[in-house]
C-alpha cells in the first residue's frame, strides 16, 4: 500500500469525522419516519429521504412501483430511489440499503421512531437495519468525491445508491423491480450489514400458507364434523419431526449450519363449544445455498399431501407466499471482499471474517443477474447484539462511524 494511498485514507477518516455529527441527524430524520411493513406505507420515507439527498446536492430518481402491483403484494405504497455518481470510465458499484422494516412490537424503553441517542447508541426502529447503512453509504459518497476532488483525483466509474422498500416482504418490487425493469445493472453491490463479517452467502427461504377445511359442528356433537385442528396438529407433528432430517444435511459455508422449518403463525376454529372446520397455517423453510429451491418446495408439498392424505374428509390448500433463492458466492466478489477485510482490519482494529449468514436477503435478487455481490455496512459484531427486529433495537454510533470510513476507503481502492 503506498504512502500516497495512506494519506488519501487518513483524508476520508477526516471527512468522516468531521461530518460525522450531520450523519448522525440524518440517520435520526430517517429513524423518524415510520416505515412499518405491514401495512407496508413506505413512499413518505422515500420522499423525506430524496429531500435529505437534495441538501448534498444529490437528485435522487424516484422510481414509484404502480399501485396495483404494490396492493396486490399487500402492501400499500413503495417509491425505489436510484442515485447515480457518475465519473470518469469504470465499475459502476451499487449501495443498496432497505428502508422498509417489521412493525416495533411491544417492550421498548425509548421511541421506536425517536432516534434518540444515549450513551452512545441511537435507538429506533430500522436505526441497525438497515437505515443505518442510508446514512453509512451516503456519507462514505459524499467522503470519497470531497477528497477525490481536494486531491484532483480522478474516479474511474461510478457510484449508484439504491435505497430500496421491500425486503421484509421478499424484495421483488425493491431491488427486483428497479432490475427487472432495467433502471440499473451494477457491476459490482455492497448490500446493507448487520455484522462486522462481510458476507458472502446467504440461506434462501420459501414460506407456505396451508388451508385445512374440514367441517365445522356443535362440540357436543362432534360426530356431525371434520376437526380441522385434529389434522393440523398430525401436521404439525410430522413437520416439526422433519426437521431431525434437515439436521442431517450440513452446509459447507462458514456461519450456516443445516436447513430447517418453522410454524410460525396459526389461525382456527370459531368458538369454544365448536369443532374447528378450517385452520391456517404459515410455514417457513430455511434452504442453505447448496440446496436446489424447486426441489426443497416440491419436497415440503409432498410432506404435507401426504401427512394430510390420511386425515378422512379434510381438503388442503397450499400456496406459496415467498420463494427467496439462497445467495452463492459469485468469483467476481473477491475484490469486494479484500477491500473490506484490509479496511475493516485497519479501522476496527480486529479480522474481518468471510461469512455466510443464516438471514435471508433481496441481495439475491443481484446475484441471480450475475452481479457479485457482499453484505458489508453499520452493525455491531453480531445481529443478536443490536436488537434487530426486537425491541430496542439500536446502533453504536462508533460503529456506524468506523464502518462509514470503511466503505469510503473500499470505494476508492476499486475507483480511485
Amino acid at each position: 500500500m503506498s504512502h500516497a494511498h495512506d494519506t488519501t485514507y487518513a483524508a476520508l477518516d477526516a471527512w468522516v469525522d468531521q461530518h460525522f455529527d450531520e450523519e448522525v441527524r440524518f440517520l435520526q430524520a430517517l429513524v423518524q419516519v415510520p416505515t412499518d411493513t405491514p401495512p407496508g406505507n413506505n413512499a413518505p420515507h422515500a420522499l423525506k429521504t430524496a429531500q435529505l439527498l437534495q441538501d448534498f446536492g444529490y437528485t435522487a430518481e424516484q422510481h414509484a412501483v404502480p399501485d396495483d402491483a404494490v396492493k396486490a403484494y399487500g402492501l400499500q405504497s413503495i417509491t425505489n430511489l436510484i442515485v447515480r455518481r457518475r465519473h470518469g470510465e469504470g465499475p459502476t458499484i451499487a449501495l443498496n440499503a432497505h428502508g422498509d422494516v417489521v412493525p416495533p412490537g411491544d417492550g421498548w424503553t425509548h421511541d421506536p421512531y425517536g432516534g434518540e441517542v444515549v450513551d452512545g447508541k441511537l435507538y429506533g426502529r430500522a436505526s441497525a437495519v438497515s437505515k443505518s447503512d442510508f446514512a453509512s453509504f451516503t456519507f462514505a459518497t459524499r467522503a470519497l468525491e470531497a477528497v477525490a476532488a481536494a486531491g484532483g483525483q480522478a474516479i474511474k466509474g461510478s457510484v449508484e445508491l439504491h435505497f430500496t422498500y421491500d425486503e421484509e416482504f421478499g424484495g421483488e418490487l425493491g431491488p427486483g423491480w428497479l432490475l427487472q425493469q432495467g433502471l440499473t445493472r451494477p457491476d459490482l453491490l455492497i448490500a446493507a450489514g448487520f455484522s462486522y463479517q462481510v458476507v458472502t452467502a446467504h440461506n434462501g427461504c420459501l414460506q407456505m400458507e396451508v388451508t385445512l377445511h374440514g367441517l365445522a359442528s356443535h362440540a357436543a356433537y362432534p360426530e356431525t364434523g371434520v376437526d380441522a385442528l385434529q389434522a393440523a396438529n398430525r401436521l404439525l407433528t410430522a413437520l416439526y419431526a422433519h426437521n431431525d432430517v434437515l439436521r442431517t444435511r450440513r452446509s459447507a459455508v462458514a456461519g450456516i449450519t443445516h436447513p430447517y422449518l418453522n410454524v410460525g403463525w396459526i389461525q382456527g376454529g370459531s368458538n369454544t363449544n365448536v369443532v374447528p372446520g378450517k385452520v391456517v397455517l404459515k410455514l417457513d423453510r430455511r434452504m442453505i445455498p447448496e440446496e436446489n429451491a424447486e426441489q426443497v418446495e416440491a419436497e415440503v408439498r409432498a410432506l404435507i399431501t401426504q401427512t394430510i392424505a390420511a386425515c378422512p374428509g379434510i381438503r388442503l390448500e397450499i400456496r406459496r407466499l415467498v420463494l427467496a433463492r439462497s445467495l452463492e458466492p459469485l468469483a467476481g466478489n473477491a475484490s469486494l471482499v479484500r477491500a473490506i477485510q484490509t479496511h475493516g482490519q485497519a479501522v476496527f482494529g480486529e479480522p474481518i471474517p468471510e461469512s455466510g449468514t443464516p438471514l435471508y436477503t433481496d441481495v439475491r435478487l443481484y446475484g441471480e443477474r450475475g452481479v457479485p455481490a457482499v453484505i458489508y455496512g453499520a452493525g455491531p459484531r453480531t445481529v443478536l447484539e443490536s436488537n434487530a427486529k426486537r425491541a430496542d433495537e439500536h446502533l453504536e454510533l462508533a460503529d456506524l462511524r468506523r464502518a462509514t470510513k470503511v466503505i469510503a476507503r473500499t470505494l476508492f481502492d476499486l475507483l480511485g
